[in-house]
Protein backbone atom coordinates (compact mmCIF):
# COMPACT_ATOMS: atom_id res chain seq x y z
CA UNK A 1 0.00 0.00 0.00
CA UNK A 2 1.37 3.40 -1.43
CA UNK A 3 1.60 5.72 2.25
CA UNK A 4 2.41 8.60 -0.21
CA UNK A 5 -0.14 11.52 -1.24
CA UNK A 6 1.06 14.35 -3.68
CA UNK A 7 1.32 18.26 -2.63
CA UNK A 8 -1.44 19.17 -4.35
CA UNK A 9 -3.68 17.11 -2.14
CA UNK A 10 -1.93 18.96 0.92
CA UNK A 11 -2.66 22.36 -0.28
CA UNK A 12 -6.48 20.78 -0.78
CA UNK A 13 -6.85 19.66 2.64
CA UNK A 14 -5.24 22.44 3.98
CA UNK A 15 -7.80 24.76 2.29
CA UNK A 16 -10.74 22.39 3.74
CA UNK A 17 -9.40 22.62 6.66
CA UNK A 18 -9.35 26.30 7.31
CA UNK A 19 -13.08 26.24 6.54
CA UNK A 20 -12.76 27.71 2.54
CA UNK A 21 -16.01 27.79 0.97
CA UNK A 22 -15.07 29.14 -2.06
CA UNK A 23 -12.32 29.85 -4.40
CA UNK A 24 -12.66 32.48 -6.98
CA UNK A 25 -10.26 31.10 -9.94
CA UNK A 26 -9.75 29.71 -13.75
CA UNK A 27 -8.68 26.89 -14.53
CA UNK A 28 -4.88 26.22 -15.52
CA UNK A 29 -2.39 23.38 -15.70
CA UNK A 30 -0.50 24.35 -13.66
CA UNK A 31 -3.21 24.27 -10.66
CA UNK A 32 -5.00 20.95 -11.65
CA UNK A 33 -3.07 18.70 -8.88
CA UNK A 34 -4.92 21.00 -6.30
CA UNK A 35 -8.57 21.07 -8.58
CA UNK A 36 -8.32 17.85 -9.07
CA UNK A 37 -8.26 16.63 -4.94
CA UNK A 38 -11.03 19.98 -4.51
CA UNK A 39 -13.51 17.93 -6.79
CA UNK A 40 -15.51 16.22 -3.99
CA UNK A 41 -14.87 18.10 -1.03
CA UNK A 42 -17.18 21.24 0.65
CA UNK A 43 -15.29 23.95 -1.32
CA UNK A 44 -16.72 25.54 -4.39
CA UNK A 45 -14.58 26.61 -7.30
CA UNK A 46 -16.32 29.30 -8.68
CA UNK A 47 -14.72 29.81 -12.27
CA UNK A 48 -15.12 33.26 -14.26
CA UNK A 49 -14.17 34.27 -17.22
CA UNK A 50 -10.55 36.72 -16.46
CA UNK A 51 -8.72 35.78 -13.59
CA UNK A 52 -9.18 39.78 -12.60
CA UNK A 53 -12.39 39.04 -12.13
CA UNK A 54 -11.87 36.17 -9.98
CA UNK A 55 -9.49 38.39 -7.37
CA UNK A 56 -11.80 41.22 -7.65
CA UNK A 57 -14.85 38.56 -6.56
CA UNK A 58 -12.34 37.05 -3.85
CA UNK A 59 -11.87 41.22 -2.83
CA UNK A 60 -15.21 41.75 -2.20
CA UNK A 61 -16.04 38.17 -0.60
CA UNK A 62 -13.48 39.56 2.16
CA UNK A 63 -14.50 42.94 2.14
CA UNK A 64 -17.90 41.51 3.10
CA UNK A 65 -17.15 38.73 5.33
CA UNK A 66 -14.36 40.20 7.17
CA UNK A 67 -12.48 37.06 6.99
CA UNK A 68 -10.08 35.83 3.94
CA UNK A 69 -10.81 34.75 0.56
CA UNK A 70 -9.43 33.01 -1.30
CA UNK A 71 -8.24 33.51 -5.27
CA UNK A 72 -6.32 30.54 -7.57
CA UNK A 73 -4.86 31.39 -11.14
CA UNK A 74 -1.82 29.32 -12.83
CA UNK A 75 1.04 30.57 -13.88
CA UNK A 76 2.76 33.13 -16.50
CA UNK A 77 -0.60 35.02 -17.84
CA UNK A 78 -2.44 33.28 -15.44
CA UNK A 79 -0.62 35.13 -12.65
CA UNK A 80 0.04 38.30 -14.39
CA UNK A 81 -4.15 39.13 -15.20
CA UNK A 82 -4.49 38.67 -11.51
CA UNK A 83 -1.95 41.79 -10.86
CA UNK A 84 -4.65 44.43 -11.14
CA UNK A 85 -7.19 42.66 -8.95
CA UNK A 86 -4.04 42.36 -6.23
CA UNK A 87 -3.65 46.19 -6.45
CA UNK A 88 -6.56 46.46 -5.94
CA UNK A 89 -7.05 44.39 -2.39
CA UNK A 90 -3.76 45.90 -1.03
CA UNK A 91 -5.33 49.53 -1.14
CA UNK A 92 -9.44 48.38 0.05
CA UNK A 93 -7.29 46.15 2.83
CA UNK A 94 -9.08 43.15 1.60
CA UNK A 95 -7.40 39.61 3.42
CA UNK A 96 -7.10 37.56 -0.20
CA UNK A 97 -5.13 35.10 -0.24
CA UNK A 98 -3.63 34.48 -4.05
CA UNK A 99 -2.42 31.10 -4.62
CA UNK A 100 -0.84 30.67 -7.94
CA UNK A 101 1.32 27.62 -9.99
CA UNK A 102 4.59 28.21 -11.28
CA UNK A 103 6.69 26.11 -14.23
CA UNK A 104 8.71 23.54 -12.14
CA UNK A 105 11.53 23.95 -10.24
CA UNK A 106 13.54 21.69 -12.74
CA UNK A 107 12.48 23.81 -15.68
CA UNK A 108 13.53 27.32 -14.69
CA UNK A 109 15.45 29.34 -17.61
CA UNK A 110 14.67 26.02 -19.95
CA UNK A 111 12.30 28.24 -21.57
CA UNK A 112 9.22 26.41 -20.54
CA UNK A 113 5.63 27.01 -21.02
CA UNK A 114 4.16 30.37 -18.92
CA UNK A 115 7.01 30.22 -17.18
CA UNK A 116 7.88 34.01 -15.35
CA UNK A 117 9.52 34.67 -12.62
CA UNK A 118 6.50 35.58 -10.73
CA UNK A 119 7.31 36.48 -6.84
CA UNK A 120 9.69 40.01 -7.16
CA UNK A 121 6.52 41.11 -9.48
CA UNK A 122 3.78 40.69 -6.85
CA UNK A 123 6.11 41.50 -3.45
CA UNK A 124 6.01 44.89 -3.27
CA UNK A 125 1.72 44.98 -3.43
CA UNK A 126 0.91 42.18 -1.11
CA UNK A 127 1.81 42.39 2.81
CA UNK A 128 3.98 39.22 2.21
CA UNK A 129 4.59 36.70 -0.16
CA UNK A 130 5.62 33.08 0.04
CA UNK A 131 7.04 30.58 -2.22
CA UNK A 132 6.93 26.57 -1.03
CA UNK A 133 9.42 25.05 -2.30
CA UNK A 134 9.03 21.59 -0.24
CA UNK A 135 5.57 19.92 -0.47
CA UNK A 136 5.89 18.73 3.07
CA UNK A 137 5.74 21.96 4.16
CA UNK A 138 2.48 22.99 2.30
CA UNK A 139 0.46 23.14 5.15
CA UNK A 140 2.81 25.30 6.84
CA UNK A 141 2.65 27.90 4.50
CA UNK A 142 -1.36 27.79 4.24
CA UNK A 143 -1.11 28.41 7.83
CA UNK A 144 1.33 31.56 7.20
CA UNK A 145 -0.59 33.23 4.02
CA UNK A 146 -3.92 33.24 6.28
CA UNK A 147 -2.60 34.17 9.68
CA UNK A 148 -0.88 37.23 7.91
CA UNK A 149 -3.80 38.28 5.86
CA UNK A 150 -5.54 38.97 8.98
CA UNK A 151 -3.28 39.74 11.55
CA UNK A 152 -2.94 44.05 12.13
CA UNK A 153 -4.30 45.51 9.32
CA UNK A 154 -5.70 43.45 6.82
CA UNK A 155 -4.51 42.44 3.47
CA UNK A 156 -3.23 40.68 0.71
CA UNK A 157 -1.08 37.51 0.61
CA UNK A 158 0.70 35.33 -2.33
CA UNK A 159 1.27 32.11 -1.98
CA UNK A 160 3.67 30.50 -5.03
CA UNK A 161 3.71 26.73 -5.88
CA UNK A 162 5.75 24.87 -8.49
CA UNK A 163 4.37 22.68 -9.97
CA UNK A 164 6.62 19.92 -9.23
CA UNK A 165 5.90 20.62 -5.74
CA UNK A 166 2.18 19.74 -6.39
CA UNK A 167 2.89 16.69 -8.06
CA UNK A 168 5.35 15.70 -5.66
CA UNK A 169 4.64 12.71 -3.23
CA UNK A 170 4.82 13.19 0.45
CA UNK A 171 4.89 11.25 3.27
CA UNK A 172 1.82 12.09 5.56
CA UNK A 173 4.39 11.64 8.28
CA UNK A 174 6.52 13.98 7.54
CA UNK A 175 4.01 16.82 7.23
CA UNK A 176 3.08 19.27 9.85
CA UNK A 177 -0.15 20.56 9.91
CA UNK A 178 -0.59 24.07 12.14
CA UNK A 179 -3.59 25.93 12.55
CA UNK A 180 -2.93 29.26 14.27
CA UNK A 181 -5.47 32.22 14.48
CA UNK A 182 -4.08 35.97 15.32
CA UNK A 183 -6.43 38.31 17.64
CA UNK A 184 -4.84 41.70 17.68
CA UNK A 185 -7.05 43.91 20.05
CA UNK A 186 -4.61 46.19 22.00
CA UNK A 187 -5.86 49.33 23.69
CA UNK A 188 -4.59 51.38 25.98
CA UNK A 189 -6.55 52.58 28.97
CA UNK A 190 -4.43 55.75 30.17
CA UNK A 191 -4.57 57.02 26.33
CA UNK A 192 -7.88 56.50 25.72
CA UNK A 193 -8.45 58.50 29.15
CA UNK A 194 -6.66 61.30 27.33
CA UNK A 195 -9.50 61.29 24.48
CA UNK A 196 -11.94 61.69 26.64
CA UNK A 197 -10.24 64.79 28.34
CA UNK A 198 -9.82 66.07 24.82
CA UNK A 199 -13.55 65.33 23.58
CA UNK A 200 -14.76 67.47 27.30
CA UNK A 201 -12.56 70.52 25.99
CA UNK A 202 -13.82 70.36 22.65
CA UNK A 203 -16.36 72.92 21.48
CA UNK A 204 -17.13 71.50 17.43
CA UNK A 205 -15.60 67.58 17.63
CA UNK A 206 -16.90 65.32 14.82
CA UNK A 207 -15.70 61.38 14.41
CA UNK A 208 -15.13 59.66 11.53
CA UNK A 209 -15.37 56.41 10.60
CA UNK A 210 -13.29 53.95 8.14
CA UNK A 211 -12.55 50.45 7.09
CA UNK A 212 -11.46 49.42 10.63
CA UNK A 213 -14.85 49.95 11.75
CA UNK A 214 -16.69 47.16 9.44
CA UNK A 215 -13.36 44.77 10.00
CA UNK A 216 -13.58 45.28 13.81
CA UNK A 217 -17.15 44.25 13.99
CA UNK A 218 -17.51 47.56 15.87
CA UNK A 219 -21.45 48.63 14.11
CA UNK A 220 -22.77 48.46 17.97
CA UNK A 221 -19.69 49.82 20.01
CA UNK A 222 -19.82 52.77 17.20
CA UNK A 223 -23.16 53.60 17.89
CA UNK A 224 -23.36 53.53 21.60
CA UNK A 225 -20.77 56.45 21.54
CA UNK A 226 -22.32 58.42 19.16
CA UNK A 227 -25.30 58.48 21.11
CA UNK A 228 -23.55 58.40 24.41
CA UNK A 229 -22.14 61.71 24.05
CA UNK A 230 -24.37 63.18 21.00
CA UNK A 231 -20.78 63.45 19.13
CA UNK A 232 -21.87 64.35 15.06
CA UNK A 233 -20.43 61.11 12.90
CA UNK A 234 -19.49 61.12 9.36
CA UNK A 235 -18.17 57.95 7.37
CA UNK A 236 -15.51 57.18 4.58
CA UNK A 237 -14.74 54.02 2.42
CA UNK A 238 -15.49 50.47 4.12
CA UNK A 239 -17.35 52.06 7.13
CA UNK A 240 -20.00 53.81 4.90
CA UNK A 241 -22.67 52.27 6.59
CA UNK A 242 -21.52 51.32 9.94
CA UNK A 243 -23.76 54.04 11.32
CA UNK A 244 -26.80 54.65 9.11
CA UNK A 245 -26.86 57.29 6.77
CA UNK A 246 -30.98 57.35 8.73
CA UNK A 247 -29.53 57.86 12.14
CA UNK A 248 -30.19 61.30 13.28
CA UNK A 249 -26.18 61.68 14.31
CA UNK A 250 -24.90 60.68 11.15
CA UNK A 251 -24.25 62.94 8.40
CA UNK A 252 -23.70 60.43 6.13
CA UNK A 253 -20.27 60.42 3.93
CA UNK A 254 -17.10 62.24 5.11
CA UNK A 255 -16.67 62.75 1.08
CA UNK A 256 -16.36 66.71 0.39
CA UNK A 257 -17.91 66.40 -2.60
CA UNK A 258 -20.97 64.55 -1.19
CA UNK A 259 -24.32 66.99 -0.76
CA UNK A 260 -24.82 67.62 2.81
CA UNK A 261 -22.52 69.00 5.35
CA UNK A 262 -19.13 67.17 4.89
CA UNK A 263 -16.61 70.04 3.42
CA UNK A 264 -17.99 72.75 5.86
CA UNK A 265 -17.85 70.41 9.18
CA UNK A 266 -14.81 68.71 7.87
CA UNK A 267 -13.06 72.79 7.44
CA UNK A 268 -14.75 74.05 10.81
CA UNK A 269 -14.14 71.15 13.18
CA UNK A 270 -12.02 72.00 16.51
CA UNK A 271 -11.50 67.85 17.16
CA UNK A 272 -11.20 65.21 14.98
CA UNK A 273 -11.40 61.55 15.86
CA UNK A 274 -10.87 59.26 12.90
CA UNK A 275 -11.12 55.79 13.78
CA UNK A 276 -9.79 52.85 11.52
CA UNK A 277 -8.84 55.43 8.13
CA UNK A 278 -6.49 56.52 5.72
CA UNK A 279 -6.08 60.38 5.54
CA UNK A 280 -5.97 59.95 1.35
CA UNK A 281 -7.05 61.78 -1.45
CA UNK A 282 -10.19 61.99 -0.37
CA UNK A 283 -9.73 64.56 2.80
CA UNK A 284 -6.89 66.23 0.43
CA UNK A 285 -4.34 64.44 2.01
CA UNK A 286 -5.60 65.84 5.43
CA UNK A 287 -5.08 69.42 4.66
CA UNK A 288 -9.04 69.94 4.43
CA UNK A 289 -9.21 70.04 8.48
CA UNK A 290 -7.96 73.01 10.28
CA UNK A 291 -4.35 73.11 11.41
CA UNK A 292 -5.45 74.21 14.46
CA UNK A 293 -7.59 71.32 14.54
CA UNK A 294 -6.79 68.54 17.66
CA UNK A 295 -6.49 65.23 15.74
CA UNK A 296 -6.71 61.98 17.02
CA UNK A 297 -5.98 58.97 14.79
CA UNK A 298 -6.95 55.25 16.29
CA UNK A 299 -5.66 52.08 13.64
CA UNK A 300 -4.65 48.74 13.95
CA UNK A 301 -1.43 49.75 11.52
CA UNK A 302 1.04 51.46 13.37
CA UNK A 303 2.46 52.99 9.86
CA UNK A 304 -0.80 54.67 9.16
CA UNK A 305 -0.96 57.51 12.11
CA UNK A 306 0.27 60.26 11.22
CA UNK A 307 0.54 59.50 7.50
CA UNK A 308 0.06 63.57 5.75
CA UNK A 309 -0.63 64.95 9.02
CA UNK A 310 0.68 65.42 12.57
CA UNK A 311 -1.28 63.97 15.13
CA UNK A 312 -1.66 65.24 18.64
CA UNK A 313 -2.80 61.38 19.84
CA UNK A 314 -2.08 58.04 18.10
CA UNK A 315 -3.51 55.75 19.68
CA UNK A 316 -2.79 51.45 17.98
CA UNK A 317 -5.71 49.26 18.25
CA UNK A 318 -8.55 47.54 17.01
CA UNK A 319 -11.09 50.12 16.57
CA UNK A 320 -13.69 47.68 18.31
CA UNK A 321 -11.57 47.43 21.37
CA UNK A 322 -11.22 51.46 21.38
CA UNK A 323 -15.15 51.89 21.35
CA UNK A 324 -15.46 49.92 24.20
CA UNK A 325 -13.03 50.93 26.46
CA UNK A 326 -13.75 54.23 25.80
CA UNK A 327 -17.32 53.82 25.94
CA UNK A 328 -16.65 51.92 29.66
CA UNK A 329 -15.14 54.82 30.94
CA UNK A 330 -17.42 57.70 29.72
CA UNK A 331 -20.46 55.23 31.91
CA UNK A 332 -17.37 55.72 34.35
CA UNK A 333 -17.16 59.78 34.43
CA UNK A 334 -21.18 59.96 33.77
CA UNK A 335 -20.01 62.74 31.38
CA UNK A 336 -22.87 61.96 28.62
CA UNK A 337 -25.01 64.08 29.34
CA UNK A 338 -22.76 67.04 29.66
CA UNK A 339 -20.94 66.61 26.55
CA UNK A 340 -24.14 66.14 24.44
CA UNK A 341 -25.32 69.82 25.76
CA UNK A 342 -21.94 71.11 25.00
CA UNK A 343 -22.27 69.71 21.56
CA UNK A 344 -25.86 70.42 20.90
CA UNK A 345 -25.29 73.82 19.16
CA UNK A 346 -22.93 72.61 16.90
CA UNK A 347 -25.05 69.48 15.95
CA UNK A 348 -27.84 71.92 15.07
CA UNK A 349 -25.00 74.37 13.28
CA UNK A 350 -24.23 70.92 11.40
CA UNK A 351 -27.94 69.89 10.47
CA UNK A 352 -28.54 73.23 8.96
CA UNK A 353 -25.51 72.82 6.36
CA UNK A 354 -26.68 69.38 5.58
CA UNK A 355 -29.83 70.74 4.80
CA UNK A 356 -28.81 73.51 2.85
CA UNK A 357 -26.25 71.45 0.76
CA UNK A 358 -28.95 68.58 -0.17
CA UNK A 359 -31.00 71.68 -1.50
CA UNK A 360 -28.31 72.36 -3.63
CA UNK A 361 -28.22 69.10 -5.06
CA UNK A 362 -32.37 68.76 -5.98
CA UNK A 363 -32.39 70.35 -9.13
CA UNK A 364 -29.70 67.72 -10.19
CA UNK A 365 -31.83 64.80 -8.42
CA UNK A 366 -34.74 66.54 -10.02
CA UNK A 367 -33.74 67.23 -13.29
CA UNK A 368 -35.93 66.68 -16.07
CA UNK A 369 -34.10 66.86 -19.14
CA UNK A 370 -33.21 64.58 -21.72
CA UNK A 371 -30.77 63.26 -22.27
CA UNK A 372 -31.17 62.36 -18.45
CA UNK A 373 -29.18 64.08 -16.44
CA UNK A 374 -26.83 61.02 -14.99
CA UNK A 375 -27.57 62.25 -11.01
CA UNK A 376 -30.83 62.11 -12.44
CA UNK A 377 -30.24 58.36 -12.53
CA UNK A 378 -28.40 57.67 -9.43
CA UNK A 379 -31.60 59.31 -7.32
CA UNK A 380 -33.90 57.17 -9.52
CA UNK A 381 -31.81 54.14 -8.73
CA UNK A 382 -31.08 55.34 -4.83
CA UNK A 383 -34.68 55.53 -4.04
CA UNK A 384 -35.71 52.12 -5.51
CA UNK A 385 -33.03 50.40 -3.60
CA UNK A 386 -34.45 51.52 -0.21
CA UNK A 387 -34.75 48.61 1.88
CA UNK A 388 -32.30 48.40 4.50
CA UNK A 389 -30.71 45.35 3.08
CA UNK A 390 -30.56 45.95 -0.53
CA UNK A 391 -26.84 46.00 -1.86
CA UNK A 392 -25.30 48.51 -4.02
CA UNK A 393 -22.00 48.22 -6.18
CA UNK A 394 -20.79 51.41 -8.18
CA UNK A 395 -18.00 51.24 -11.13
CA UNK A 396 -17.02 53.96 -13.50
CA UNK A 397 -15.54 57.55 -13.15
CA UNK A 398 -18.29 59.54 -13.50
CA UNK A 399 -21.17 56.72 -12.89
CA UNK A 400 -19.68 56.19 -8.71
CA UNK A 401 -19.18 59.39 -8.06
CA UNK A 402 -22.63 60.32 -8.83
CA UNK A 403 -23.96 57.05 -7.16
CA UNK A 404 -21.48 58.31 -4.01
CA UNK A 405 -22.53 61.98 -3.94
CA UNK A 406 -26.35 60.03 -3.88
CA UNK A 407 -26.22 56.65 -1.81
CA UNK A 408 -28.08 55.91 1.17
CA UNK A 409 -26.80 53.48 2.71
CA UNK A 410 -28.55 51.55 6.16
CA UNK A 411 -26.21 48.81 6.66
CA UNK A 412 -22.63 48.52 6.55
CA UNK A 413 -21.53 46.08 3.90
CA UNK A 414 -24.31 46.91 1.37
CA UNK A 415 -22.32 49.52 -0.64
CA UNK A 416 -19.53 48.49 -2.53
CA UNK A 417 -16.97 50.75 -4.95
CA UNK A 418 -13.51 50.79 -6.39
CA UNK A 419 -12.61 52.68 -3.35
CA UNK A 420 -8.65 54.69 -3.44
CA UNK A 421 -7.15 52.32 -6.15
CA UNK A 422 -9.66 53.91 -8.53
CA UNK A 423 -9.84 50.87 -10.86
CA UNK A 424 -13.04 50.60 -13.31
CA UNK A 425 -13.73 46.71 -13.58
CA UNK A 426 -14.44 45.82 -10.60
CA UNK A 427 -18.86 45.90 -10.94
CA UNK A 428 -19.45 42.81 -12.31
CA UNK A 429 -17.33 40.44 -9.90
CA UNK A 430 -18.53 42.43 -7.25
CA UNK A 431 -21.95 42.40 -7.86
CA UNK A 432 -21.62 38.59 -8.71
CA UNK A 433 -19.76 37.75 -5.09
CA UNK A 434 -22.80 39.93 -3.47
CA UNK A 435 -25.23 38.08 -4.45
CA UNK A 436 -23.47 34.70 -4.13
CA UNK A 437 -23.01 35.64 -0.70
CA UNK A 438 -26.44 36.73 0.03
CA UNK A 439 -28.79 35.01 -2.69
CA UNK A 440 -32.33 36.70 -0.88
CA UNK A 441 -31.40 39.80 -1.25
CA UNK A 442 -31.65 42.54 -4.05
CA UNK A 443 -28.46 43.16 -5.86
CA UNK A 444 -27.82 45.93 -8.38
CA UNK A 445 -24.89 47.38 -10.09
CA UNK A 446 -24.76 50.83 -11.67
CA UNK A 447 -21.74 51.09 -13.95
CA UNK A 448 -20.25 53.51 -16.51
CA UNK A 449 -20.65 52.44 -20.49
CA UNK A 450 -16.79 52.37 -20.36
CA UNK A 451 -16.40 50.49 -17.05
CA UNK A 452 -19.04 47.95 -17.93
CA UNK A 453 -16.72 46.61 -21.01
CA UNK A 454 -13.53 45.37 -19.31
CA UNK A 455 -15.17 42.36 -18.08
CA UNK A 456 -18.04 42.11 -19.66
CA UNK A 457 -17.94 38.08 -20.21
CA UNK A 458 -18.27 38.36 -16.41
CA UNK A 459 -22.88 38.75 -17.51
CA UNK A 460 -22.34 34.98 -18.90
CA UNK A 461 -20.45 34.09 -15.51
CA UNK A 462 -23.57 35.64 -13.75
CA UNK A 463 -26.02 34.02 -16.19
CA UNK A 464 -24.66 30.30 -15.57
CA UNK A 465 -24.35 30.66 -11.78
CA UNK A 466 -27.88 31.98 -12.30
CA UNK A 467 -26.93 35.00 -9.67
CA UNK A 468 -29.92 37.38 -10.88
CA UNK A 469 -28.10 40.53 -10.56
CA UNK A 470 -29.66 43.58 -12.07
CA UNK A 471 -27.42 46.03 -13.91
CA UNK A 472 -27.85 49.82 -14.82
CA UNK A 473 -25.30 51.19 -17.03
CA UNK A 474 -25.07 54.72 -17.39
CA UNK A 475 -24.24 55.32 -20.57
CA UNK A 476 -22.69 58.07 -22.03
CA UNK A 477 -21.33 56.91 -25.07
CA UNK A 478 -17.67 57.88 -23.69
CA UNK A 479 -15.03 57.69 -21.31
CA UNK A 480 -16.80 60.32 -20.08
CA UNK A 481 -14.57 61.34 -16.42
CA UNK A 482 -11.42 61.35 -18.77
CA UNK A 483 -13.36 63.23 -21.67
CA UNK A 484 -14.70 66.02 -19.30
CA UNK A 485 -11.15 66.30 -17.50
CA UNK A 486 -9.69 67.09 -20.92
CA UNK A 487 -12.41 69.70 -21.55
CA UNK A 488 -11.45 71.42 -18.38
CA UNK A 489 -7.83 71.58 -19.14
CA UNK A 490 -7.83 71.99 -22.77
CA UNK A 491 -11.34 73.18 -23.52
CA UNK A 492 -11.43 70.22 -25.48
CA UNK A 493 -11.95 66.52 -25.29
CA UNK A 494 -9.59 64.33 -27.69
CA UNK A 495 -11.84 62.13 -29.89
CA UNK A 496 -9.57 59.00 -29.65
CA UNK A 497 -9.22 57.82 -26.18
CA UNK A 498 -12.39 58.79 -24.99
CA UNK A 499 -14.98 58.74 -27.49
CA UNK A 500 -16.90 55.20 -27.59
CA UNK A 501 -20.54 55.78 -29.47
CA UNK A 502 -23.38 54.37 -28.81
CA UNK A 503 -23.31 50.59 -28.01
CA UNK A 504 -26.97 48.02 -27.49
CA UNK A 505 -25.09 46.34 -24.01
CA UNK A 506 -28.72 45.05 -23.44
CA UNK A 507 -29.17 43.19 -26.20
CA UNK A 508 -25.92 41.76 -26.09
CA UNK A 509 -27.44 40.26 -22.27
CA UNK A 510 -30.25 39.20 -23.84
CA UNK A 511 -28.32 37.33 -26.32
CA UNK A 512 -26.06 35.59 -23.63
CA UNK A 513 -29.54 34.47 -22.12
CA UNK A 514 -30.34 37.52 -19.89
CA UNK A 515 -33.03 40.11 -20.01
CA UNK A 516 -32.74 43.56 -21.25
CA UNK A 517 -34.15 46.91 -21.11
CA UNK A 518 -33.18 50.27 -22.77
CA UNK A 519 -34.19 53.40 -21.36
CA UNK A 520 -34.41 56.90 -22.10
CA UNK A 521 -37.09 58.99 -19.57
CA UNK A 522 -36.43 59.32 -16.04
CA UNK A 523 -40.40 57.80 -15.66
CA UNK A 524 -38.98 54.89 -16.78
CA UNK A 525 -36.55 53.75 -14.85
CA UNK A 526 -38.50 52.26 -11.94
CA UNK A 527 -40.51 50.60 -14.51
CA UNK A 528 -37.54 49.10 -15.95
CA UNK A 529 -36.48 48.18 -12.46
CA UNK A 530 -39.17 46.08 -11.47
CA UNK A 531 -39.17 44.55 -14.36
CA UNK A 532 -35.91 43.22 -14.46
CA UNK A 533 -35.98 41.98 -10.68
CA UNK A 534 -39.12 40.25 -11.26
CA UNK A 535 -37.71 38.67 -14.38
CA UNK A 536 -36.09 36.37 -12.11
CA UNK A 537 -32.98 36.60 -14.73
CA UNK A 538 -29.17 38.51 -14.81
CA UNK A 539 -30.56 41.76 -16.19
CA UNK A 540 -28.89 44.73 -18.33
CA UNK A 541 -30.78 48.27 -17.60
CA UNK A 542 -29.08 50.65 -20.51
CA UNK A 543 -29.33 54.10 -19.86
CA UNK A 544 -29.03 56.95 -22.36
CA UNK A 545 -27.54 60.34 -20.11
CA UNK A 546 -26.42 63.07 -20.80
CA UNK A 547 -22.91 63.22 -21.91
CA UNK A 548 -22.00 66.87 -21.58
CA UNK A 549 -22.21 67.11 -17.72
CA UNK A 550 -19.43 67.37 -15.61
CA UNK A 551 -19.38 65.42 -12.09
CA UNK A 552 -17.40 66.84 -9.30
CA UNK A 553 -14.74 63.41 -9.49
CA UNK A 554 -13.56 64.98 -13.57
CA UNK A 555 -13.09 68.54 -11.93
CA UNK A 556 -10.58 67.13 -9.38
CA UNK A 557 -9.28 65.19 -12.00
CA UNK A 558 -8.43 67.88 -14.37
CA UNK A 559 -6.98 69.71 -11.47
CA UNK A 560 -4.22 67.09 -10.64
CA UNK A 561 -0.50 67.38 -10.72
CA UNK A 562 -0.74 71.47 -11.09
CA UNK A 563 -3.14 71.69 -13.68
CA UNK A 564 -6.03 74.51 -12.78
CA UNK A 565 -9.40 74.85 -14.68
CA UNK A 566 -9.33 78.19 -16.71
Amino acid sequence: MDNNIIGGKLVADALVERGVDYIFTLSGGHITPIYQHLEKTNITLFDTRHEQAAVFMAEAWARMNRKPAVAMVTAGPGFTNALTGIASTRLSNAPVVLIAGCVGLDSVEKLDLQDMTQLPVIEPMVKKAFVCHLPERIPEYVDMAFRTAMSGRPGPVYLEFPCNVLNAKVDPAAVKKPHTKVVSKPVDRENTRKVVDLLKAAKNPIVIGGSGLWYSDAEKEMIEFVEKIGIPAYTGGGGRGVIPDTHPLCFEGSLAIRPGSAMITLMTTDLVLFLGGRLNLFYIFGDIFPPTAKFIQVDIAPDEIGRNRSIDLGIVSDVKAFLQEINSILDEQKIGDKLKKQYQSWVDTIRAAHEAGKKEAKAMWECETLPMHPMRLAKEVNDFMNREDDIVVADGGDTSTWMGMTRTIRRGGTYLDYGLYGCLAVGLPYANAAKLKHPDKRVLLIVGDGAVGFNFMEFHTAIRKKLPIVVVICNDQSWGMIAHSQQLRMGHNIPDGTELGWVDYHKMVEVLGGFGAYVEKPQDIRPALEAAFASGKTACINVKVDPSVISPGSVALANLGGYKCE
